[in-house]
């Protein structure tokens, strides 16, 4: 078994009132997301028939927000545990461990924000199936 947790929802604060509108927040860690923030990123405008990410991760953790829009992702544990979540409150954001295989399906009006646990490192992606499943196979 991976030394990470299954993927799971995190909730985000949310301040505010429907009279002046909202913030969620999110504090320095140890706070709601589980690791320290090392990089951020969003994606937006993509197509609704392209699916994206396909890939897993060697050590970094994300938490994925669908801070506008829709966004359907779907993971695969080292295990073959499945699950399909669908994000559309900007104030929950889905926990991505490194040793899960996830894609994402975007309505097109979606805006994802992604905080990651470790700065860009391409030698730090799967991106081959077969490769993943025999990655993780070992580490189980």
């Amino acid at each position: 078994m991976a030394p990470y947790p299954a993927p799971y929802l995190v909730d985000l604060a949310k301040l505010g009132a429907p009279d002046i509108g909202y913030i969620s927040v999110t504090e320095a860690w140890p706070g709601t997301v589980p690791f320290e923030v090392k990089r951020v990123f969003w994606t937006y405008y993509t197509p609704e028939s392209i699916v994206r990410g396909r890939h897993a991760h060697h050590r970094t953790e994300q938490v994925l927000v669908a801070v506008a829009g829709r966004i359907i992702v779907m993971t695969e544990e080292a295990d073959g545990t499945l699950q399909t979540i669908r994000l559309e409150d900007p104030r929950v954001g889905l926990y991505v461990p490194p040793s899960t295989w996830h894609t994402m399906q975007y309505s097109h009006s979606a805006v994802q924000l992604v905080l990651a646990s470790q700065p860009y490192d391409a030698a730090d992606y799967i991106r081959d199936y077969d490769q993943f499943r025999e990655v993780w196979r070992n580490r189980g």
